[in-house]
């Protein structure tokens, strides 16, 4: 009897309220009755399918689930590719190949990367360094790790960044005091640094895809050329200002339970003089990692490089780490597969709202409705889309979706191109409500330091902050620059 009564009252009513949500959300979407078209302004007309509308119930589903963590991300994940096989939404063999697309395993060889700076030691020689120079107030600390993070996105992609950086923090965190109790240095580490690899990203075409994607459709659409150098001319002051409002935003939300953690430095130097100079293995793990970033980084510049896929260059590096020895089958127990299966599953839900048409349903939908306004409106309209469909599908799949239409829809309103490029890929870098917005925001998560409700909702006002940016770049900042925002 007293068992009887102690299983129930630990009985899960929220999470099983909201895995019920998820469910009747996906239920009402799915059988409801066919959609008004979407139409755009030159009167093209864009029906929404019943797969499509599949899509759409996935998508509402899969949101919910993994914003109240009703499941393991990772399951969540699972449970898109069978809807969409069960429901007939799209082909299995179609929706579970995207869990093994090559974004996905660019992640994965991230990840190692990560894996591989913690075992061989260069993690904690990095961290023990950081801390010397920086010193013992937790605020400095917080501006240390911002400003090394986001300027490593300009060189190479946000998600190596992560994960390199990550184990980094993790050394860093265990000399807080405070064990795996999470606290609010804890969140403001992690978070903080899945937020600036978003904002240092922006910054350079080498951050992220998503710049060289949205580039190839203005070229195609406007048939004028961005180049790299104008790119990080406009984005260069949003990505740094961002940066360091962001390491307010930190020091307001997340403000250190300790002020400083007294006699740090000295702790630092001494556990720094306790590992002795570079091992072979730590030599080597560097070479393969430098050698990796430098490739990649060449491909923006060397034709013969450019038609060499990343994920492939990437993954090199993990092949190298097993032959040299570095890392052991053991070692593949340690990827959190959980992160992986996330951002499997986030891929196959973008390529599905991508594929049926039901992405391009929204954004015609959403745009339109901004035809007529001012054009300052109708560009922060934009963005503010872009912001939202980046935190739940790919932000390739975001500019993909919605630029090519908003350009069609921009001279209507005599606004510029350049202006609706530039401020959507501001946005796109910035996912800062959910996990699957980009990869830094799982790996941040594998810290344990925050669930995915906390991560939302301080994503809210973190999102304000960036659409006022936005705004002001608009508004101020890029005219100020030379940048066209309006036309005749």
């Amino acid at each position: 009897m007293a068992d009887d009564v102690k299983s129930a009252s630990s009985f899960d009513w929220k999470r099983y309220l909201f895995m019920a949500i998820g469910v009747v959300l996906f239920i009402v979407v799915y059988y409801s009755s066919q959609w008004p078209d979407a139409v755009d302004p030159q009167g093209q007309h864009f029906v929404l399918s019943k797969e499509g509308k599949g899509a759409l119930a996935v998508f509402l589903l899969a949101g919910t689930w993994w914003v109240f963590e009703v499941v393991p991300i990772g399951v969540t994940s699972l449970a898109i590719g069978v809807l969409q096989a069960l429901f007939l939404i799209r082909p299995a063999k179609v929706a579970f190949k995207d869990f093994m697309d090559p974004s996905v395993m660019f992640i994965f060889a991230s990840i190692v990367i990560g894996l591989v700076f913690t075992k061989t030691g260069l993690t904690k020689r990095l961290a023990y360094k950081m801390l010397v120079v920086v010193g013992e107030k937790t605020s400095m600390i917080y501006l240390g790790c911002f400003v090394v993070t986001s300027a490593l996105t300009h060189i190479m992609a946000h998600t190596a960044v992560a994960a390199t950086i990550y184990p980094l923090l993790l050394a860093i965190y265990s000399l807080y005091g405070e064990g795996d109790k999470q606290t609010k240095f804890g969140k403001g580490l992690f978070i903080g640094m899945a937020y600036v690899a978003g904002a240092g990203s922006i910054v350079t075409l080498l951050g992220a895809a998503r710049g060289a994607v949205a580039i190839g459709f203005y070229n195609d659409i406007v048939g004028r050329n961005i180049d790299f150098f104008q790119l990080t001319k406009y984005m260069f002051p949003i990505g740094w200002l961002m940066t360091f409002l962001l390491w307010g935003f930190f020091m307001i939300f997340f403000k250190p339970e300790k002020t400083t953690i007294p006699g740090l430095r000295e702790k630092a130097r001494g556990l720094n003089s306790k590992l002795g100079p570079l091992t072979r293995q730590e030599i080597t793990a560097a070479v393969i990692i430098f050698a990796c970033i430098v490739v990649m980084s060449l491909r923006s510049f060397v034709p013969a490089l450019q038609p060499v896929d990343k994920t492939a260059i990437i993954l090199i590096s993990t092949i190298l780490f097993f032959v040299t020895g570095i890392l052991g089958i053991e070692d593949l127990e340690e990827i959190p597969w959980n992160i992986i299966l996330l951002f499997a599953g986030a891929m196959s839900i973008g390529f599905c709202l991508w594929e049926t048409g039901a992405a391009k349903w929204l954004a015609v939908n959403w745009l339109v409705m901004f035809k007529e306004s001012h054009w300052f409106v109708f560009v922060m309209s934009i963005a503010f889309f872009v912001m939202m469909m980046t935190n739940f599908i790919m932000n390739v799949a975001a500019i993909a979706i919605s630029l090519p239409v908003a350009l069609v829809i921009a001279p209507y309103l005599g606004v510029a191109p350049e202006v609706i490029l530039f401020s959507s890929l501001v946005v796109a870098g910035m996912p800062f409500l959910l996990l699957v917005g980009a990869a830094p925001n799982a790996i941040a998560y594998d810290s344990k330091q925050f669930s995915t409700g906390e991560f939302f909702l301080y994503g809210i006002p973190a999102s304000v902050l960036l659409m006022i940016v936005t705004g002001f770049a608009v508004w101020v900042l890029w005219p100020m620059m030379g940048m066209p925002i309006t036309v005749p």
